[in-house]
């Protein structure tokens, strides 16, 4: 031979690959482990906020990008309270969900609520006002 020794695979003496453990937590699919799953209108409230929140951003994209392009071209664009007004609600729409993303229960609810929250308060002080 080669000189090279091969053992057969021993399921028993080999971890499996497939699954990633964290130090003192139980693996996934165990009694007392795994992953609670949401409920409906749960992930439903979810999805829209992360909609809503997604939408914020690209608003605030716009409003900073007009701001830029206005004074260049000769237009009006929005002022500095607007574009900050914006940008804030923007970071504040993004932590909001990346909180509710990452949470359960109630407080995961009361993420997905701020994201409203915050929106509708730059709406209505921002375009509607």
């Amino acid at each position: 031979m080669n000189g090279y020794r091969v053992d057969e695979y021993d399921p028993d003496r080999e971890p499996p690959t497939d699954v990633i453990r964290t130090p003192g937590r139980p693996a996934p699919g165990r009694a007392g482990g795994g992953a609670r799953r949401r409920s409906g209108p749960a992930r439903a409230l979810q999805g829209l906020s992360g909609s809503v929140a997604a939408g914020v951003v690209v608003l605030a994209l716009v409003v900073v990008v007009t701001a830029w392009l206005g004074p260049r071209r000769g237009f009006p664009g929005p002022g500095t309270e607007s574009v900050v007004a914006h940008v804030v609600a923007a970071a504040t729409v993004v932590v909001a969900q990346r909180y509710a993303d990452h949470r359960r229960g109630g407080v995961a609810v009361i993420g997905s609520l701020l994201v409203f929250l915050v929106t509708g308060a730059l709406l209505w002080t921002q375009w509607w006002g």
